[in-house]
């Protein structure tokens, strides 16, 4: 599947931001009252730690939202090394609108950040093969397309977006549905052209899904003497995702057994939020 860009998620992002702000800000931020409306204010956002950056259009969002009026200038872009201590955007406008804003925004960067560092820290393990690691959906609610956004800033690729734009047939739909062969067959007719990926559990599942005409095969938990015999088996036929009991100990050696794919869901779900700080000059 394609990887998100930038480019097609304008609507995604003002609505991420909208629902954000709605339950930070709701009726209004009290406290922000304390400041006189006219106050100006400049502000410094740094990181505390190395991370990869990543959910800058989100920054940019929450204050368009909040005050046009906020400048916010950019020191780093999407998918840069930044190192601890480096500051990342400046800010200059209404101090209501800064202090307000502040909160939803770095949520979106500490957030979006944490997933880019982890899938850089993860292709690092892989440089040098022609393995892509992918994505799932174990995401934030509401936030699948923020972070998988974020996983592509990390190095990383996208699996499906959801349970729409892709077949992944798994054990209960094959069960269901009478064996590989039908299910195949029969994802064909419901959307012809939809990619028709199979989850098998060992090889003889394999040949099936290969003779099927699976566009991909999911290996689930197989054995590295059995994804290579895999590998060879299929000798381009169809491509190969291998996934299930995949952690940086083993990445290397599976990467190198020439599957196609590594989908990972700790990617997007075992993240530490980046940290980061704002110092505001009124």
């Amino acid at each position: 599947m394609p990887d998100l860009i930038l480019a097609d998620l304008s609507a995604e992002i003002a609505a991420n931001v909208r629902r954000a702000l709605a339950e930070d800000i709701g009726g209004g931020d009290i406290t922000a009252q304390l400041i006189p409306e006219s106050r100006q204010a400049q502000a410094r956002v740094i990181t505390r730690e190395a991370a990869v950056i990543a959910g800058s259009a989100w920054v940019d969002e929450v204050f368009r939202q909040i005050d046009p009026r906020v400048a916010v200038r950019w020191e780093v872009a999407d998918g840069e090394r930044v190192d601890a201590d480096k500051l990342l955007f400046s800010l200059e406008g209404p101090a209501r609108a800064l202090l307000s804003g502040e909160r939803s925004a770095l949520n979106f960067l500490q957030t979006l950040s944490a997933v880019a560092t982890r899938c850089r820290y993860y292709a690092d393990l892989v440089e040098g093969t022609p393995v892509r690691l992918l994505d799932t959906r174990k995401t934030l609610p509401g936030l699948r397309l923020a972070q998988k956004y974020a996983v592509t800033c990390g190095g990383c690729h996208n699996h499906r977006i959801g349970l729409f734009d892709a077949f992944l047939i798994k054990e209960n739909h094959i069960a269901a549905c009478g064996g590989i062969a039908a299910a195949v067959a029969t994802a064909r007719r419901i959307a012809p052209g939809k990619p028709v990926e199979v989850e098998v559990e060992d090889l003889e599942e394999l040949d099936q899904a290969l003779n099927a005409g699976a566009d991909i095969v999911m290996l689930d938990e197989l054995s590295l003497e059995d994804m290579h015999i895999a590998v060879r088996r299929t000798a381009g036929r169809a491509k190969l995702e291998a996934s299930g009991g995949i952690n940086e100990s083993n990445l290397r050696q599976i990467a190198e057994t020439g599957v196609d794919y590594i989908s990972l869901g700790t990617l997007t779900k075992d993240i530490k939020a980046v940290d980061l700080s704002m110092r505001l000059q009124l």
